[in-house]
């Protein structure tokens, strides 16, 4: 038993030193934060969305902007798209696949900035969201696994996660370069 758990351990360190081996990867969490920061000093929201544990993770990303992370500083404008009464409403009258667009259709304006979060790449919430945002005028920063998915090619910054065939992987990159991200902002706005 105590075998397969430090598989779980070996297995994220596998993906991390991957992930750690692609500098890549470094240059667009500089650039997805340099975005973010330059939104916020426009006067500008970020707005992040995901499915599941990464809506757990897009929550968990904004309310460290507009709480703390590591040191007291003012409240910065992120907010998540999580409230069960709108997702329920846009999800019965308009479909699951609407429930992150409405809100961006509703909320988002030009300059903002949408961090968009699929491990596949292809939730298609999660597309109709990027297409909302792009209408809209918003920067789209996705965070993705396995090759991208469709949202690899329609993202202003994509960070993706070395493929790993389950999404617990992914997700563990996507909280690192989350943190990576808050620290880039806090630092830079």
């Amino acid at each position: 038993m105590s075998h397969n758990i430090k598989n779980h351990f070996e297995e994220a360190q596998a993906v991390l030193e991957q992930f750690l081996a692609n500098e890549q990867n470094f240059i667009q969490i500089a650039a997805a934060g340099q975005m973010m920061v330059d939104a916020i000093k426009n006067g500008k929201k970020i707005i992040s969305c995901g499915n599941g544990g990464s809506m757990c993770d897009a929550m968990h990303f904004a309310e460290e902007l507009s709480g703390r992370y590591r040191d007291d500083r003012k409240a910065l404008p992120a907010i998540a798209i999580a409230d069960a009464s709108h997702i329920t409403c846009v999800g019965n009258d308009y479909g699951f696949e609407r429930i992150f667009s409405r809100f961006i259709e509703g909320l988002g304006n030009q300059g903002d900035v949408l961090l968009a979060i699929s491990t596949s790449g292809n939730s298609a919430n999660i597309l109709h969201a990027i297409a909302a945002a792009k209408e809209k005028g918003l920067k789209v920063i996705g965070l993705t696994g396995k090759d991208g998915g469709k949202m690899a090619n329609l993202c202003d910054v994509e960070i993706r996660a070395p493929f790993s065939a389950y999404s617990d992987r992914v997700q563990e990159i996507h909280i690192k370069v989350i943190h990576s991200l808050i620290d880039f902002i806090e630092k830079g706005v």
